[in-house]
């Protein structure tokens, strides 16, 4: 046994597993073995294993709920921390949630307590941890709609930040480009009718379904939608195609939207393909690789640059690579 593997045996004991699959925690099904794999359910675990493998001079990657992660083939040589903190607190319209809980599992909380503003991450992919951190949205809402402050764990210290501390902006935050650790985040919603909004939980369920690939792996929405940089730009891409009145005026092309009009929809790369049902989604169809799975990003990304002369930026994060 190895110094490391002893230090975080001492902490987490049979919890600890060696050699195990990424794969089973991400919603890709794709990932090899991490070299060290725990869930942490409290702070003081997150710090004593990062503390550990630090002084090791081991790498470290903090997991939420896998939703919009791909994990290299060869697996990760270093320990994955799991974040497995999942309570939550409603008070009056004020909403404390841990890192860990899952964020369709509190829209579902807050409608139920009969609390408005949150029921469009009913259909979000992951943990609220995660979901700050990119500044998760759809149905319209994003996290900055709601967050009021959040606490992080950096360097061993425990910090609080407002709102306007996080520099939200599109799938984007301050957390983002930090090695800081989500770990409690509160949000302020607004007094509502709870039987409207289940009612709301159920359309904005229903259009997942109508929309989405819900019958295989993936991770969520590969590409962040572009922003259009310039009028000269937008100009261009006119000269192609007619873009719809609502990405106009939102200075914002869908990255689905591109992917359809480049036809790509249904290609296949090895066992992964692009979504038949929604161009943004790479889906797993059983036995696809990571090495599949890249292989069709940068085809797409190439064939927007041919076409269109603009860069995708992947929403999905790397491991292991």
């Amino acid at each position: 046994m190895t110094d490391i593997t002893k230090q975080l045996k001492d902490v987490f004991a049979d919890r600890l597993k060696e050699k195990e699959l990424l794969s089973k925690h991400l919603n890709f099904r794709i990932g090899g073995p991490a070299m060290w794999f725990v869930e942490a359910v409290t702070i003081e675990e997150i710090e004593h294993a990062i503390k550990i493998v630090k002084d090791a001079g081991v790498e470290y990657f903090v997991l939420g709920g896998g939703s919009n992660t791909l994990a290299s083939d060869e697996g990760f040589e270093g320990l994955v921390i799991k974040i497995a903190m999942r309570e939550h607190r409603i008070d009056g319209t004020t909403v404390m949630a841990e890192a860990g809980v899952i964020s369709a599992s509190l829209a579902r909380s807050t409608a139920n307590a009969g609390l408005a503003g949150f029921t469009w991450a009913i259909s979000l992919p992951g943990t609220v941890g995660g979901a700050v951190r990119g500044n998760a949205g759809c149905f319209g809402g994003e996290m900055k709609d709601v967050v009021t402050k959040v606490e992080v764990l950096r360097e061993g210290q425990v910090l609080e930040f407002s709102k306007d501390d996080l520099k939200f902006g599109y799938r984007d935050s301050a957390i983002k480009h930090s090695a800081d650790i989500v770990l409690r985040v509160w949000m302020e919603l607004e007094e509502g009718d709870p039987e409207e909004l289940k009612k709301e939980l159920q359309e904005k369920l229903s259009a997942r379904k109508a929309t989405q690939p819900l019958y295989a792996g993936s991770a969520g929405c590969v590409f962040k939608n572009y922003e259009i940089q310039s009028d000269e730009e937008l100009a261009r891409i006119k000269q192609d195609h007619e873009i719809p009145e609502e990405m106009l005026k939102a200075r914002r092309i869908s990255a689905g939207w591109i992917i359809d009009q480049l036809d790509l929809k249904g290609m296949k790369i090895g066992n992964a393909m692009i979504s038949k049902e929604h161009g943004n989604f790479i889906v797993n169809l059983g036995k696809a690789t990571a090495s599949d799975v890249i292989q069709l990003i940068s085809l797409i990304k190439t064939k927007t640059r041919e076409r269109y002369g603009i860069q995708l930026q992947e929403e999905v994060q790397y491991l292991g690579f």
